[in-house]
């Protein structure tokens, strides 16, 4: 983390900087003051009145022969929550559970979603799991969208969706730094202690979502043609179609597309729902009509917004299999997949069968997770003998214990970060 802490260091230091004539001057008055408080708050014997205080005190006289060596105080910035969003259609709801326990940690946030096509049984198993599970219900950190929403491939109600999820998280998710969103068919390659420790080196701002402004064939197919999405007025589920007439390139604001799949900032997330200067409303009226605008309406947004567009890293934090050059959809991953995802440094990785081999070795290998099970990290602290879940004794939910995969992350970000790709790739 040595790349990481001193590049979280380095954005505080001019900060610090300017406020650095002033601690002395502050310190000094709150030690005097703290020494005339403790010299006149005392009993008639001489006793403190402060029960921490005295305790220390005891602590110190009967161990006065033992060494002690203080523990130093840690300067590390404390780990970030992560909000995310898991959706899925009819017939995923069982890869939706794998993923929930796999993405698991009792300090963020879930909304799982499965939309209308799904059949209702399927939907109420997942309800049940939600409501019923112990661990979710003593943390009261999971919550699924009951009144599912018609999702159309390629159309705006899978943004409207997402929209709603995240609306959901601001109004009762509590706090948390990054919005992540998810499909059933996406899976960890790192544990949350190693996202998590990773990203507490972070600033809070940046937003993780792969753009360009060179949308190449994309301004033919995508952007002049105009589809109506029949999910945003009908009870069922049909493909949009296409009207006759087009239209120009918008000159409003500049168009930006790029993967759908990405790491926001609370920030940026806030003011998407919010809009105070209403650009992503105006933007989201024109991608009611955009074919696949989930591939473009949030990069047009944070691109074309001036509180934003310096917060980009260009990257969908995935590894994907596409062809070359891509088609619609990427390749499913198996066993073959295995030592390339490891070696992209991903966090995440898509698009995986439903119980896939290599999802097993990826839980075994990556993720230490036994069947059915979370994923283990500093909050479990249960016994692994004869297959024991360790997540079933729960400790200190703010203990991390980051693994290898915390280091193939951090090599993954320090490269997002360095000066060759960070700017340079910022909202072009």
């Amino acid at each position: 983390m040595k790349r990481l802490k001193s590049y979280y260091m380095h954005l505080r230091h001019h900060q610090n900087m300017e406020r650095k004539w002033i601690f002395p001057l502050a310190i000094g008055s709150i030690v005097s003051l703290f020494l005339l408080f403790l010299t006149a708050i005392t009993t008639s014997d001489g006793m403190s009145l402060f029960p921490f205080y005295r305790s220390f005190s005891s602590f110190s006289s009967k161990f006065v022969e033992t060494k002690i060596h203080p523990i130093p105080t840690s300067n590390l910035p404390p780990p970030p929550r992560f909000a995310y969003l898991i959706s899925g259609s009819a017939g995923d709801g069982g890869m939706l559970k794998r993923t929930l326990q796999a993405l698991y940690h009792p300090n963020n946030q879930y909304v799982v979603h499965l939309d209308r096509e799904s059949s209702d049984e399927e939907r109420l198993d997942l309800s049940n799991f939600v409501k019923d599970h112990p661990v979710f219900l003593r943390f009261g950190n999971v919550r699924m969208i009951t009144k599912a929403n018609l999702v159309t491939y390629r159309g705006p109600t899978m943004v409207a969706n997402t929209l709603h999820a995240a609306a959901i998280l601001l109004r009762k998710g509590g706090d948390w730094d990054w919005f992540i969103n998810l499909s059933a068919s996406d899976y960890p390659l790192v544990t949350q202690d190693d996202l998590l420790h990773t990203f507490s080196y972070l600033p809070r701002d940046l937003n993780f979502i792969d753009h360009t402004s060179n949308i190449g064939w994309k301004e033919f197919q995508r952007a002049k043609p105009v589809i109506i999405d029949p999910g945003l007025y009908m009870t069922k589920k049909a493909d949009v179609f296409w009207i006759t007439q087009r239209r120009s390139v918008p000159t409003a604001f500049k168009l930006f597309t790029g993967s759908a799949w990405m790491a926001l900032s609370r920030p940026f997330i806030d003011y998407t729902i919010w809009g105070w200067d209403n650009l992503p409303r105006t933007v989201l009226m024109y991608y009611a009509n955009f074919i696949s605008s989930p591939e473009g309406y949030f990069h047009t947004v944070i691109c074309n917004a001036q509180e934003f567009l310096n917060t980009t890293v260009n990257s969908d934090l995935h590894f994907i299999s596409w062809d070359n050059p891509p088609k619609q959809h990427p390749h499913h991953l198996n066993l073959a997949d295995m030592q390339r995802m490891i070696d992209s440094n991903a966090p995440f990785a898509r698009k995986f069968p439903q119980d896939d081999p290599v999802l097993d070795k990826i839980d075994s290998e990556l993720l230490s997770r036994g069947p059915g099970m979370f994923t283990p990290g500093g909050w479990c602290v249960g016994s692994r003998e004869n297959g024991t879940d360790p997540c079933s004794a729960i400790g200190n939910t703010t203990v991390l214990r980051p693994g290898p995969g915390a280091k193939r992350l951090e090599t993954l970000i320090s490269t997002l970060l360095s000066n060759e790709n960070f700017r340079p790739r910022q909202c072009k």
